[in-house]
């Protein structure tokens, strides 16, 4: 691209407005198998009380790809996660009516005064410590229904929650505790000091919540989804949308699936030139679902590395997970395994042996079920396939995963060889699992 700067290493420092737009010029300009380094600033509840963020998240300013047309993808390598917070909070919501119009992550508003998207200051801990800047009043669309405090081990990998005498001392000194980035502008969580939950240990295994390329029309950056998503239709504000251009624009960069942690490889479509790389949300520890809705968000050192698959079109990510995290049935063979599929292939006379490898779907939709069949069908699509196939091949060599709940699905099966060659990306999965 004539006049930008690709760098081999790209250092983001700031942030949306809470709105990924396609629209807007983008600020930082990668080489084809460049590296993206960022200090992420925590996603959902920082962003949900803060009244002046158009979305639930914080997520970095979009990066653009060098030679990332539209119909490409982009291979995005996560090859390190830091977590820098020494605590956050987190906890089971509840909305408050009367503090936003259609929609509490989007459109918020003061409730005495009415200024929308207020500039907001903090007073003290607590609930109520979030105030409008205009007239005072409590202004957070958010509370805790259940909610707690930890505190982290980044050297054990471990947490714990704590008292509410550490909560309120945590919640004193809100940004240094986070360890929020200097351009982040999020009211951060811990200043409601929630204790609920006194004494949990919880493993850390962090990962991105948010990580994508930009969809191709304006989107809330949480609502990038099509569970999130299903907020946006027919919604009163300036980012209201139809059901058709929602399945359209979107490209599921909010998963919350925990198998996008160091070591995994992420595949994303390209909707816009440049593709428009973005990433946050970071969360120190999860398990499949986001149960309670909300999990532990925090602040942290992300270190990517992207590669322009030409003419390689997926309508939505494709993940090529750690081991670890596979299903037990869709792990890689050992050489053992092989060697006796072989052996049972000559006792039966069986001449043909497939050569499998692992990939995972991701499928987003209002419910489970919807996002299900939403990784089904773009599995069979990719692959050139048919839907029947998918499901017995994802039956016998693969399992559904729930990402989030309510809809974001994750459809892992072993794969031929010959599929994964006809589509452009066999040495991308035989790089991550071995040839």
């Amino acid at each position: 691209m004539a006049g930008k700067d690709f760098k081999s290493v790209v250092f983001v420092d700031k942030f949306t407005d809470g709105v990924l737009d396609p629209n807007e010029e983008m600020e930082y300009f990668v080489q084809d198998g460049g590296y993206i380094v960022a200090n992420t600033a925590p996603g959902c509840w920082g962003p949900m009380l803060t009244p002046k963020l158009k979305g639930g998240h914080e997520v970095t300013k979009p990066v653009y790809v060098e030679g990332a047309e539209v119909g490409d993808s982009v291979a995005i390598y996560i090859k390190d996660l830091q977590v820098t917070s020494i605590a956050t909070s987190s906890g089971k919501d509840v909305v408050i009516e009367g503090r936003y119009e259609g929609d509490p992550f989007v459109a918020k508003r003061c409730p005495s005064c009415g200024t929308e998207r207020p500039e907001t200051k903090i007073e003290g801990t607590g609930p109520d410590a979030i105030r409008c800047a205009v007239c005072g009043a409590d202004v957070a669309a958010f509370k805790f229904e259940n909610g707690y405090t930890v505190v982290f081990d980044h050297e054990k990998g471990v947490g714990i929650t704590v008292s509410e005498e550490i909560a309120r001392m945590i919640g004193e000194d809100p940004r240094y505790y986070m360890q929020t980035p200097a351009n982040s502008v999020q009211n951060p969580v811990v200043v409601l000091a929630p204790h609920d939950l006194v004494g949990t240990v919880a493993r850390m295994r962090p990962f991105l919540g948010q990580l994508g390329s930009t969809p191709s029309i304006p989107f809330p950056d949480s609502h990038n989804a099509g569970d999130f998503g299903q907020l946006l239709i027919g919604a009163p504000h300036e980012y209201g949308m139809t059901k058709e251009q929602l399945d359209e624009h979107r490209t599921d960069g909010h998963m919350d699936v925990n198998m996008t942690r160091k070591g995994a490889v992420v595949i994303v479509p390209v909707k816009v030139k440049g593709a428009g790389i973005y990433l946050g949300d970071m969360h120190a520890m999860q398990g499949n679902g986001e149960i309670a809705g909300h999990t532990t968000d925090v602040a942290g050192i992300a270190t990517l590395q992207v590669k322009v698959l030409k003419g390689v079109a997926v309508e939505g990510p494709i993940i090529l997970p750690n081991e670890d995290d596979l299903p037990p049935v869709a792990k890689p063979f050992t050489d053992e395994e092989m060697d006796a599929a072989y052996v049972l292939a000559e006792e039966w006379g069986q001449n043909q042996i497939e050569e499998s490898y692992p990939v995972c779907f991701v499928g987003t939709g209002a419910t489970i079920n919807e996002a299900t069949e939403n990784g089904l069908t773009r599995a069979a699509k990719f692959l050139g396939i048919s839907y029947a196939e998918v499901l017995n091949r994802a039956t016998i060599t693969g399992a559904i995963g729930i990402g989030r709940l309510p809809g974001v699905a994750t459809l892992t099966f072993l794969v031929p060889m010959e599929l994964l060659d006809k589509k452009g990306i066999l040495g991308l999965v035989q790089e991550k699992y071995g040839a």
